[in-house]
């Protein structure tokens, strides 16, 4: 217990730390980000898990291909444009972490939350300065990461804007790489097809949450998507 405590406390700390790299519209460097992941990751080995959002760099790819072995990237390619016009558009009411979205699914009266009444704000990670900032830190970090992967043949890319197109060419790869998962299967599915199954749902959640950029600033604008089959 003791350990776990520990453990517990050192991941606490790391975390506020990276946050407050986050809210200066800065990438989390490498061996904070990789001890944050690497802790989280130990003893999945007999799972199938997929990573949103890391690695960022080549340290940090480099540094998760020591530890485990993965299957596939998948990177989806949103323009720079699409992405900073959608995070600048979402406000937040701070009481309840409700989340607006002036394209997907604004309030029902501008600045004002739908329950309460109360006005609505905009994160300082949300706003145009700081979301250029970060978008900036992405193409002089992050771009070299697809090539480190592409060279390495794990690379497939997807381009497109919205879920509803651009999910079922991935679902149909990704079937290639887990090929358990049928029609035929789903009737009487093994441990292994129901894991299978969940790991594809959630995935195809994902997808939605990066495609319209509702998700937390710490990872939905970082457009691949590192997936291992256990």
């Amino acid at each position: 217990m003791m350990e776990r405590e520990v453990i517990t406390q050192i991941i606490l700390e790391v975390g506020i730390l990276a946050k407050s790299y986050i809210d200066q519209g800065q990438l989390i460097p490498d061996d904070i980000m990789t001890q944050l992941m690497l802790n989280e990751i130990k003893g999945l080995d007999r799972y199938n898990w997929l990573l949103d959002g890391f690695p960022r760099t080549v340290a940090q790819a480099e540094a998760l291909d020591k530890e485990c072995d993965i299957d596939t990237v998948i990177d989806l390619d949103v323009p720079f444009e699409t992405i900073k016009c959608r995070l600048t558009a979402r406000w937040i009411h701070p009481a309840s972490g409700r989340v607006y979205n002036l394209e997907f699914n604004p309030p029902k009266v501008q600045g004002i939350d739908d329950i309460t009444g109360e006005p609505l704000v905009q994160r300082d990670d949300d706003k145009p300065e700081t979301v250029s900032k970060r978008l900036q830190a992405y193409d002089a970090q992050t771009k070299p990461v697809l090539e480190y992967y592409r060279k390495k043949g794990l690379l497939k890319s997807f381009s497109g804007t919205e879920t509803n197109k651009i999910w079922p060419h991935i679902y149909a790869f990704l079937q290639t790489k887990l090929p358990d998962v049928s029609q035929k299967d789903a009737a009487n599915p093994s441990l292994h097809v129901r894991q299978n199954c969940s790991l594809l749902f959630y995935l195809q959640s994902v997808c939605k949450r990066r495609l319209e950029s509702r998700s937390h600033m710490e990872s939905y604008f970082y457009e691949w998507i590192c997936y291992c089959i256990g």
